[in-house]
């Protein structure tokens, strides 16, 4: 029987599954994922997506993000920051690139420019 061998691409990255709660800080080095449900502050060197059933009360201050679900509050984008078509945000947006699909829902403010910088402490 052949053995299985099981490689690391060098992928690494961070989750918050669904139905798991964090209430607070959260840095990070990788990417992020977040299904589940924040209350306080993203901050992440890589990039963030809060999935179809994750939800952020609070910022983030991420290099790229992803939107598929639901942010209330600040968000600051040094790259890119996509809002899926089920995306909703309510809250202002930093960022040098923003794209948005059809249906999502933005309510706030979007200041874009070529420098901006985020704090990744």
């Amino acid at each position: 029987m052949a053995k299985e061998i099981v490689s690391n691409a060098g992928a690494t990255y961070n989750a918050l599954t669904n139905g798991s709660k964090i209430v607070g800080k959260i840095v990070a080095d990788s990417d992020f994922r977040i299904d589940g449900e924040v209350e306080g502050e993203i901050i992440c060197s890589g990039k963030v997506v809060i999935g179809p059933n994750g939800l952020l009360k609070g910022s983030i201050s991420c290099q790229n993000a992803e939107i598929i679900g639901s942010v209330v509050g600040d968000i600051v984008v040094a790259d890119s920051l996509s809002l899926r078509s089920t995306a909703s945000i309510k809250g202002d947006v930093k960022t040098k690139v923003l794209v948005v699909e059809p249906n999502a829902v933005f309510n706030g403010t979007c200041s874009m420019r070529d420098n901006l910088k985020f704090d990744a402490e």
